[in-house]
């Protein structure tokens, strides 16, 4: 049976044929990235210039626990101990907005930890600073090219303004950027009607040779 489907030269065979290998070439590589990382997604993509010039968009990330691959820190603990990750102090999270599993993690720079009902100071990008009380525990967080911390922020995904980040809303930290390989994901609809297309034509191309 297995060896009929195959060498099949049914057409409705041979796509299905070549969409299952595809399938099991992805499923393997998300495995290997999962067991490596140990959190998911192990990848994402820069989608908007948040975090110019440090991470651009079209950038695939590569993204790992926060506790593997030394401590996470944070801009503040990295100017203690030296601690550089993308041209910054600190290093760079990737996290789900106030805990929205419905909306596309963040990957922005951990500023700062802070404790329920801490007041604290948080740096503009002007220089200046602005009052701001925790509603709870979290990190501060903030895009090397935002003029503000997240939590001064709304953002109409989540409905409101975002809050400190908790350590279960964290995915991973930053691990390492390729340059414009995250333009793929970006437009995953596209690449799989390409390589769909493509597959079809090699198998139209490899039958027409074994007829001739």
């Amino acid at each position: 049976m297995i060896e009929q489907i195959r060498t099949s030269k049914h057409p409705a065979v041979a796509i299905a044929r070549d969409i299952a290998w595809a399938v099991a070439v992805v499923a393997g590589i998300a495995l290997v990235l999962f067991l490596v990382s140990g959190t998911w997604p192990a990848v994402v993509a820069i989608e908007s210039g948040s975090m110019i010039p440090n991470m651009n968009i079209g950038d695939l990330v590569f993204v790992s626990a926060s506790d593997r691959f030394g401590a996470f820190q944070t801009w503040e603990d990295g100017q203690v101990s030296g601690y550089m990750k993308y041209n910054d102090y600190g290093d760079v999270v990737i996290y789900r907005p106030n805990g929205a599993d419905s909306v596309n993690p963040i990957i922005h720079r951990a500023i700062m930890w802070v404790e329920a009902n801490q007041t604290v100071m948080l740096p503009l990008q002007n220089g200046y600073t602005a009052e701001y009380t925790a509603p709870h525990a979290g990190y501060i967080t903030m895009g090397d090219n935002n003029p503000a911390p997240d939590q001064l922020s709304v953002y109409r995904e989540v409905g409101g303004q975002i809050e400190p980040v908790k350590k279960e809303w964290v995915v991973g930290k930053a691990l390492f950027a390729i340059p414009f390989v995250g333009y793929l994901p970006l437009h995953i609809l596209e690449v799989a009607i390409v390589l769909i297309v493509l597959m079809l034509v090699y198998d139209f191309l490899v039958g027409r040779r074994k007829e001739e």
